[in-house]
């Protein structure tokens, strides 16, 4: 555990979109457990936050089941996957809560909008203006801030440069932009930290 007066000791929960930011992404989605891999440093970074007691909570939008290209058994395989390979790095990821809808059926849960956030908080009783949001899309960053989420977080993996530029055209830029998640967790963890470029 921390010291009293250690960042970790001010966030209540980091919430991380998964592809992209956790494991590598894929334009075919990820439909097998076979095709999760994580993104080099990923789950050491979990780790890292496990260790000072930071909840970690998984935000992912997985409209692939909507599609029919993959089905729940498919996804719980993927998850168990990466709870296993979060476990033997000595991470431990709290819930995983994902939205599995079509862009075009209007739910609530589905990022940007923040309904996962919001079931997350509930279910866990996070203070969400104490939360981080980590992703690499706008949307990621967007639910953050729909969610007051009091830190976004954007890292350049996945598909975040094209983001970046994204939410730097509409003014929505988020608090920090790093390569990674290890480097996020880095700029967390370091008292008056901040790399927004």
């Amino acid at each position: 555990m921390g010291c009293p007066d250690s960042p970790a000791n001010t966030i209540s929960a980091v919430f991380l979109d998964r592809d992209g930011v956790i494991n590598v992404d894929s334009p075919d989605y990820i439909r097998h457990e076979n095709a999760f891999h994580p993104i080099p440093g990923s789950l050491r970074a979990i780790s890292r936050l496990t260790r000072v007691q930071v909840p970690v909570i998984v935000i992912t939008n997985q409209s692939g089941i909507g599609r029919g290209l993959f089905s729940m058994a498919d996804l719980d395989a993927i998850h168990q996957k990466l709870h296993q390979m979060t476990t033997t790095c000595g991470g431990t990821i709290t819930d995983i809560f994902f939205c599995p809808h079509r862009p075009d059926e209007g739910c609530d849960c589905r990022k940007p909008r923040p309904g996962l956030l919001i079931q997350a908080s509930l279910r866990h009783r996070i203070d969400l203006s104490a939360a981080v949001m980590i992703g690499d899309s706008a949307k990621d960053i967007l639910a953050g801030k729909a969610a007051g989420c009091g830190r976004t977080l954007l890292v350049k993996t996945g598909n975040g440069r094209d983001a970046l530029a994204r939410l730097s055209a509409a003014g929505d830029l988020p608090d920090d932009v790093v390569d990674d998640l290890g480097a996020a967790v880095t700029v967390l963890l370091t008292p008056g930290s901040s790399n927004l470029s």
